[in-house]
């Protein structure tokens, strides 16, 4: 399914440069955000542990504001909704982020860290939502001539992601750590100053993407289909997988001698699989093999990759199976993405849509409690677990109907 602000190709129309212009000014916006995000996310875990973070200190401040960005998120975009002030909440939660990165370099002592760490994550987490919003509503208020994808714009913020943790390799073996936040805090402050030019929507219309409250009758509702449920259980467990890879997997590395640029490029290698799998062979992969085989090749991916993560810190045998995120993560999304609107009652899509982030995140942010205690007792085992948790999915993904 195709998501919302994905317009049609259209002929060169008068107002083509209005067009430009509007996109130039939202890529602008991206490539600032996702690059903030690039530098930073490889070496976050590393840069808390070099401060005397413990791997159970650790597990707990990035479950911890995994589970603060579950509520941020949706607040802010609710804020924003409701004052009509896409651009003033993006920009203001931009530059808090800015600052309070700054302020991590700081500061010590767990307590203190993990204070910042999720105010930091809480100004953080509404930023893309926020610039999701704001890009699909000014598109779509525009004359139909002066429309422009979502897709160029998104696709350009996946792009210099990789380009970002590219960097950040570079950036962490010449200047050390705290560097990346340096880089991170600049290209947000960037950004808070770029929002204010981008065009604001031109009609007032609830957000696309900022789920409304929805009542407990339409959960209930939703709950008591079993399909649903079953979607929802699978996604949570292949997604909820990767907490104990966005934690410790550079800290292992690390400890085994990887070098920071080569730790680069194994991290970005996984986020231009996803790209490649979301723009051309996802499609046409879930279209073939139908979302239930998808959802469990998906599963099956998941289990071999953690083994393998498990099992050696080869760089070769690393990057050989960091490409699985294609299959992992993006594919996995879009065959739940194919299934999701077909199995809902009429009037449920925002409730339904809540629901599957919710119990994906809330999953991931369970596990990312979990992962501390397990890497301290069994160290690179430990992935082992996330691996068994896909081969329980896989069973659940081939017992639902496929979906064609």
């Amino acid at each position: 399914m195709e998501p919302p602000g994905w317009f049609p190709a259209r002929a060169a129309a008068p107002d083509s440069r209005v067009q430009t212009s509007a996109l130039l000014r939202f890529v602008a916006l991206y490539a600032l955000i996702y690059g903030a995000f690039g530098v930073s996310s490889p070496f976050m875990p590393a840069f808390f542990e070099r401060r005397g973070l413990t791997a159970e200190q650790l597990g707990v401040l990035f479950g911890a504001g995994t589970a603060i960005r579950l509520l941020s998120g949706p607040l802010c975009g609710r804020l924003a909704d409701r004052t009509d002030a896409f651009r003033g909440v993006l920009a203001i939660c931009a530059a808090l982020a800015a600052v309070v990165a700054m302020s991590l370099l700081g500061i010590a002592g767990f307590p203190a860290l993990l204070a910042v760490s999720l105010l930091h994550s809480a100004v953080l987490a509404p930023i893309t939502t926020l610039a999701d919003a704001l890009t699909l509503e000014a598109s779509a208020a525009r004359p139909a001539g002066a429309r422009f994808e979502y897709g160029w714009v998104r696709g350009t913020g996946s792009g210099v992601f990789i380009l970002g943790t590219l960097l950040s390799g570079q950036v962490v073996a010449a200047w050390g750590l705290g560097s990346i936040l340096v880089l991170h805090a600049v290209q947000l402050a960037l950004a808070a100053g770029t929002v204010l030019l981008v065009p604001e929507p031109e009609r007032s219309r609830p957000m696309e993407g900022v789920v409304q409250p929805a009542s407990t009758h339409g959960v209930v509702d939703l709950l008591r289909i079993a399909e649903f449920r079953r979607v929802m259980l699978v996604s949570a467990l292949v997604l909820g997988s990767h907490a104990m890879h966005d934690t410790f997997a550079v800290i292992r590395w690390t400890e085994a001698g990887v070098s920071p640029p080569m730790v680069s490029v194994l991290w970005s290698e996984s986020v231009a699989a996803e790209v490649v799998v979301f723009f051309l062979i996802g499609p046409s992969l879930v279209k073939r093999l139908g979302a239930s085989r998808v959802m469990a090749l998906a599963a099956a991916a998941g289990l071999l990759r953690w083994v393998v993560v498990a099992s050696t810190t080869s760089v070769t045998a690393l990057a050989l199976v960091q490409p699985l995120h294609g299959l992992t993560f993006a594919a996995l999304h879009l065959a739940c993405m194919r299934v999701i609107p077909a199995i809902i009652p009429p009037g449920l899509a925002a409730t339904a849509q809540a629901l599957y982030a919710l119990g994906a995140g809330a999953a991931t942010a369970l596990l990312m409690l979990a992962s501390g205690p397990l890497y301290a007792r069994l160290g690179g085992q430990a992935f082992v677990v996330m691996g068994l948790l896909c081969a329980a999915a896989m069973p659940l993904a081939l017992g639902r109907r496929a979906a064609h």
